[in-house]
């Protein structure tokens, strides 16, 4: 992931949407992808996958996948994005190698050391709000959860990336919590029309912050 600080996460109600909306994104500049495509038939998702890899030919990007492990090992994905009841990280390390990326979803501080201790590529800590795309929604952090986990967190941690209905407005009083980066979905797709506004984006979370 190198220094990656945008991961765009895909939606779309099927297979169709999810591609044109990574295709748009892709061509407006993102360059981290994170597939998830949830309740799809694991045939429809690997198809899709299959697809979304061979953009690769034209476009420099990372591509990761939610919950799905044995997909990065079938088709050599970049990595996979687990949630807090997903397979474990150690296990899915075992599975798939020491070069792959493997994010871990927190909502707690616990959550963030257990997540430390396993030693995922990255957090996706959050929701920062409410969001309508992801089902069981963890309790709501807002800036105050942010800074009230990341002034407990150790020194040294993963890299730690706001999710959650995150919008351009929130990147630069979340940088300067000492958040990473960010993860967005509906945003990225709602403002595409926008000239540059990837670009912008990705001036705030490069920006230097006391």
């Amino acid at each position: 992931m190198n220094d990656q600080r945008l991961q765009y996460i895909s939606s779309g109600e099927t297979a169709k949407e999810q591609y044109n909306n990574i295709l748009r994104a892709l061509d407006h500049g993102v360059d981290w992808v994170q597939l998830r495509f949830k309740n799809a038939p694991m045939q429809d998702l690997q198809h899709l996958a299959e697809r979304i890899r061979m953009l690769k030919g034209n476009y420099d990007f990372t591509l990761i996948v939610n919950d799905h492990v044995k997909l990065v090992s079938d088709l050599d994905l970049d990595g996979v994005h687990l949630g807090l009841d997903d397979m474990p990280i150690r296990t899915a390390r075992e599975l798939i190698g020491p070069h792959k990326i493997i994010g871990g979803t927190a909502n707690t501080f616990d959550q963030v050391k257990r997540r430390v201790k396993e030693k995922c590529n990255y957090i996706g800590l959050g929701p920062l709000r409410f969001t309508k795309t992801k089902d069981n929604l963890s309790p709501i952090l807002g800036l105050d959860g942010y800074k009230e986990i990341i002034d407990r967190c150790p020194n040294v941690t993963p890299p730690i990336f706001a999710i959650g209905a995150v919008n351009m407005e929130d990147i630069t009083p979340l940088r300067r919590l000492g958040v990473f980066g960010v993860a967005m979905s509906k945003e990225i797709e709602s403002r595409l029309q926008q000239p540059n506004y990837i670009n912008s984006i990705k001036k705030l979370l490069y920006a230097k912050y006391a």
